[in-house]
């Protein structure tokens, strides 16, 4: 078997901003294995200055992992323990070269377009105006789960922003999500979330920067409605690390993002403790291409999960690859279309490649 690493830079369509700043580009790298004339990929969806994996040596590490590919899927994910973007790559370069079509990992009634995946409306950070654009064009879309990143404008702006949906839309009619991305200080965390509350959010996610667990575990014990976490789950890699995490801030929901947190083995175990505490759950892409997105997707279809996902389209960027991902009606659908045949040489020509 041959493996190989390549660098790919995806390009914004328009910059994108959250808590953390405005992005105009995204880095991500692909694994390809080589076997019997057979082609594999995976995508390693690293997200620089928020992945735990962001580190000096993540180059490094791609290069050993392909210099060591002969050891094997399962001892190279426990090798990897601390690079859980590689991890997700490697579990999806093994089962694209042992499919029979190598980007339809997990044949089901998603894949052949018979039932599709509810998913939310992601509405970036923006002036205010832009936002508002963005919510109508989601309702119109008919989503019915609208998720708002929030945090980085004035705070009076984002309630005006959420009146104007709720004098539109009930709660019945539109499930609205924020996402705080961490922008709350502990001291003002509970005056805001009680300032949001009478516009009937589903949740929260990370209304305080994580690394801070006894605070929040206060909050969610007082909280107006649910908190999810979502950033507080990136760099515990052991089970019983992530076990001792839920025991302690007691969410109400997590949000589990595949490439942050060990792929579809990391998640599972995330997903196993949840249950046991009765903790709700929901999966989300992290800004991966769409070869990424399509693997993440097809995992979450045989999940059975009733909640909305939150899985975006890759519209964002205009080099993307070409894919049978498409969304109609707020659902995610894997239609009759074919991928792009030069997917392998688009990722492989890369100056990044090794």
């Amino acid at each position: 078997m041959n493996a190989s690493y390549h660098k790919y830079m995806l390009e914004f369509k328009r910059p994108s901003g959250t808590s953390r700043g405005i992005m105009t580009e995204k880095e991500t790298w692909f694994i390809v294995l080589e076997e019997n004339g057979k082609r594999g990929i995976g995508e390693c969806g690293i997200l620089r200055g928020l992945s735990a994996d962001d580190r000096d040596d993540y180059e490094e590490k791609l290069k050993w992992t392909c210099e060591n590919i002969h050891l094997g899927e399962s001892v190279l994910w426990q090798e990897l323990l601390e690079f859980p973007s590689i991890q997700f790559g490697i579990e999806m370069a093994f089962l694209s070269l042992k499919s029979e079509n190598p980007y339809v990992l997990f044949p089901s009634e998603f894949t052949n377009n018979s039932k599709s995946i509810e998913i939310n409306g992601l509405v970036w950070m923006g002036e205010p105006a832009f936002m508002k654009q963005q919510i109508e064009e989601k309702l119109a879309d008919g989503f019915s789960c609208i998720k708002l990143k929030i945090g980085a404008i004035d705070f009076q702006k984002e309630l005006d922003l959420l009146a104007f949906i709720r004098s539109h839309f009930s709660a019945e009619e539109i499930e609205i999500r924020v996402d705080a991305n961490g922008a709350f200080s502990v001291t003002e965390a509970l005056d805001k979330l009680n300032q949001l509350n009478k516009f009937q959010l589903h949740s929260i996610e990370q209304p305080i920067k994580s690394g801070n667990p006894k605070a929040m575990a206060e909050l969610c014990k007082i909280t107006p409605f649910p908190i999810a976490l979502d950033e507080e789950l990136i760099g515990i890699f052991s089970f019983e690390n992530k076990e001792k995490l839920l025991q302690e801030i007691q969410p109400q929901y997590i949000i589990l993002k595949p490439s942050f947190i060990g792929g579809f083995k990391g998640t599972q175990e995330w997903i196993t403790l949840a249950e046991k505490y009765n903790i709700g759950w929901w999966i989300t892409s992290a800004l991966e291409s769409n070869i990424g997105l399509n693997a993440i997707a097809q995992w979450t279809f045989t999940l059975n999960s009733k909640m909305p996902q939150g899985l975006g389209t890759g519209a964002l960027y205009t080099n993307n690859f070409d894919c049978p991902l498409k969304v109609s009606q707020g659902k995610l659908w894997y239609t009759s279309e074919s991928w792009s045949e030069d997917i392998f040489w688009k990722v492989q020509r890369d100056k990044g490649a090794e």
